[in-house]
């Protein structure tokens, strides 16, 4: 039998989206239709905001824990989080969780190795972006990295938190996430981390200057093929 995997939640249209790549690529591993048992549980988001405003990591993993043991206590074999922000509070979380992880910016880093890129962009929150979370993973894998500029952060940062964690998705923020990458390239970026669960709802291969590197279905993938050793 699959494993039963657990998804701690945090913003809900990238969770959503890994839940849904979980239950459709499923198929791809198990057969037509099949997919691993998935629980969900998530906190409100503004609860997890007040914590990273006031730079509470202990904060944020207290939420993360209390929804690890209410997933634990349903019967999950293990744990993501398809939210790239909260993952800074992992040292927190790790020593005290009742069930193993996978890391998201580790699963995206051995992605990247694999395809053969060199210098990837960062992309997500501004919490994110002054974190170590995508530079300290990249660094063990031998990539180099490259971060938004703080005007970049702050425009980025607006559109996630006020349009796509709200489901509003619109041109203009399509063509402000182009510039970064446009940026980002010129930079000596060969990809760029869409690091934010949220992100790949509009970039995309098609739409980006740069090969990218979708962290929330790369987790979902990543889930799958731990919970059915594939």
């Amino acid at each position: 039998m699959p494993q039963h995997i657990g998804i701690v939640a945090c913003s809900a249209e990238g969770a959503a989206l890994c839940y849904k790549t979980i239950c459709v690529e499923g198929a791809r591993f198990l057969g037509p239709h099949v997919h691993p048992e998935v629980s969900l549980h998530t906190h409100s988001l503004a609860a997890y905001v007040e914590c990273l405003d006031r730079g509470d990591r202990k904060g944020v993993a207290e939420l993360m824990l209390s929804s690890a043991h209410k997933l634990a206590k349903a019967g999950a074999d293990f744990l993501i989080c398809p939210d790239n922000t909260i993952h800074q509070a992992m040292p927190h979380v790790l020593p005290q969780s009742p069930l193993p992880w996978l890391h998201i910016a580790e699963v995206v880093a051995e992605e990247a190795v694999a395809r053969g890129f060199k210098r990837l962009g960062i992309t997500g929150t501004r919490w994110l972006i002054d974190s170590e979370v995508y530079p300290e993973k990249l660094t063990a894998r031998g990539l180099g990295y490259l971060r938004p500029t703080d005007a970049e952060r702050d425009e980025t940062n607006g559109i996630i938190m006020d349009e796509l964690v709200r489901s509003i998705f619109t041109p203009q923020a399509v063509a402000a996430y182009q510039r970064v990458m446009d940026r980002m390239k010129a930079g000596g970026c060969d990809a760029v981390v869409l690091g934010c669960t949220e992100i790949p709802l509009i970039m995309n291969d098609g739409n980006s200057p740069l090969p990218t590197l979708d962290s929330t279905r790369l987790l979902a993938t990543a889930a799958l093929k731990r919970a059915t050793q594939a």
